[in-house]
């Protein structure tokens, strides 16, 4: 009869209370989102359609190499290992919090064996119990904690996204760096032919007594000059494949890049997006949002130590003086519990811990508008840097048509005795600087392309997206 009661006032307790949350329910913060990009000229609003796995964006360049070194970024860099272990450890604590929703079970067993004086025989004594407990979720913490871990996982999750978005973008823009090295080189390996050339022509004039001395000295000076930026280049370049290696989780002296002499400089298109898009497309948006999420539920949890708790506990076992007279005929033994704890008073230790939770609620939202507003911030300066150093690159390209033209000019006109050798010179290095101001253009335009991919997200409309070449 007694154990009839207990069930029911349990059962009453239970379907009183067990459906009572406190805290508030989330919703996302709200952002000022702009209409459009201040400098997007000629971008067109676009229809959000980009989901999960996006394509590999690094094949807008068009780079067979390019497009076998970036997928093993995500498999073999050690950061993004990192990361990974991180999201797998956020997965296990949600799955510690689901746990406590359900009841423990816990079998124990014993046996002992005592000598009594003056006894024939020694007293023995085998038991097992079966022991449960429960924590019913009267006011939805335990939920709350779960929701919480949840929230802190898929913010996990976004930071791998990041990471590997970042690990990835780095790499792709020192392999274009490493590319530029390559077309640099090329250049300056022409030029230093062409001074040679110019060297072994001045040497003639000077002993056939045409040219002074100082025509010479200066061909040699160029051509040395030359020689020395050639080698800083060989030097950048190295480093350039290291640091791919290094990305790529693979020793530096145990990784090569051929160098390549028909290299051409590919530059993707500009997408087409509008800004409330990079709510939904940039990973690291996405965990801030989500840390607002578990933040959210920290604040539900804080609020439920107001109110009481119940923990519910039950055992049931025997025993008996040997073990086959656990299987024949046990001594029964079992109990229910009930605990029921109010706190009174504590100081004000739940009002602070509320407090805290807000607190730190009010602080994720803040860094999750801050982190859309430099989002918005990045896709803005990468648009203008795009678009500008489009028109450089074509004020530089007939700044670089117009210097070589004077260069062969002036060499000529050198070579029938109208004009010193110091207008050859400044003629060559003007030209040659032009060529490699020109070539820097284009490379930061692809950097910038690099950037501005990054910053909406990793990647826009499809793999087979067109290219512009400006060679």
């Amino acid at each position: 009869m007694k154990k009839r009661f207990l069930i029911i006032v349990l059962s009453a307790l239970l379907g009183a209370c067990s459906f009572k949350r406190i805290g508030p329910d989330y919703r996302t913060p709200p952002v000022p989102l702009p209409a459009h990009f201040k400098e997007a000229d000629g971008w067109k609003v676009a229809q959000p359609a980009d989901a999960s796995p996006r394509e590999p964006w690094w094949n807008l360049f068009h780079d067979p190499l390019l497009n076998e070194l970036a997928p093993r970024v995500a498999v073999s860099n050690q950061n993004i290992a990192a990361s990974v272990a991180a999201f797998q450890q956020a997965q296990a604590l949600v799955a510690q919090q689901r746990a406590s929703l359900f009841p423990t079970l816990g079998l124990t067993g014993s046996a002992t064996r005592t000598n009594v004086a003056n006894a024939v025989t020694p007293l023995r004594r085998v038991r097992v119990d079966l022991g449960a407990a429960w924590e019913p979720d009267l006011w939805g913490r335990l939920g709350r904690s779960v929701q919480s871990a949840e929230a802190n996982a898929q913010a996990s999750a976004g930071e791998l996204a990041t990471a590997t978005l970042s690990a990835q973008g780095e790499l792709v823009t020192n392999y274009l760096l490493l590319r530029q090295a390559d077309a640099q080189r090329k250049l300056l390996e022409a030029a230093i032919a062409d001074y040679q050339r110019v060297v072994t022509i001045t040497e003639n004039r000077y002993k056939v007594g045409v040219a002074p001395k100082t025509d010479l000295l200066q061909a040699q000076t160029q051509l040395s000059n030359a020689q020395s930026d050639y080698t800083g280049l060989l030097s950048q370049r190295a480093q350039l494949e290291h640091a791919i290696a290094v990305l790529l989780g693979e020793a530096p002296s145990n990784f090569t890049i051929a160098t390549s002499d028909e290299w051409r400089i590919a530059v993707p298109e500009l997408p087409m997006v509008v800004p409330s898009q990079l709510l939904e497309r940039r990973p690291d948006i996405a965990a801030a949002e989500r840390r607002v999420a578990a933040a959210n539920e920290q604040i539900g949890i804080a609020r439920s130590a107001y109110f009481p708790s119940l923990n519910l506990t039950g055992s049931g076992g025997g025993f008996a003086a040997t073990a086959p007279g656990l299987l024949s005929n046990p001594t029964s033994i079992w109990s229910l519990g009930v605990v029921l704890s109010q706190p009174i008073f504590n100081a004000g230790l739940t009002k602070s811990r509320v407090a805290g939770a807000q607190a730190f609620y009010e602080q994720e939202v803040a860094l999750y508008r801050q982190t859309v507003l430099e989002a918005f911030q990045s896709v803005e300066d990468q648009l203008i840097a795009s678009r500008v150093l489009a028109e450089q690159e074509t004020l530089l390209a007939t700044a670089a048509a117009a210097a070589t033209q004077a260069q062969d000019q002036v060499l000529n006109r050198y070579r029938a005795g109208q004009v010193s050798f110091l207008e050859v010179v400044l003629a060559q290095t003007t030209a040659l600087n032009a060529r490699r101001t020109l070539l820097q253009a284009q490379s930061n335009r692809q950097v910038a392309s690099v950037a501005l991919i990054k910053a909406v997200g990793g990647g826009w409309g499809t793999a087979s997206s067109s290219a512009k070449d400006t060679q």
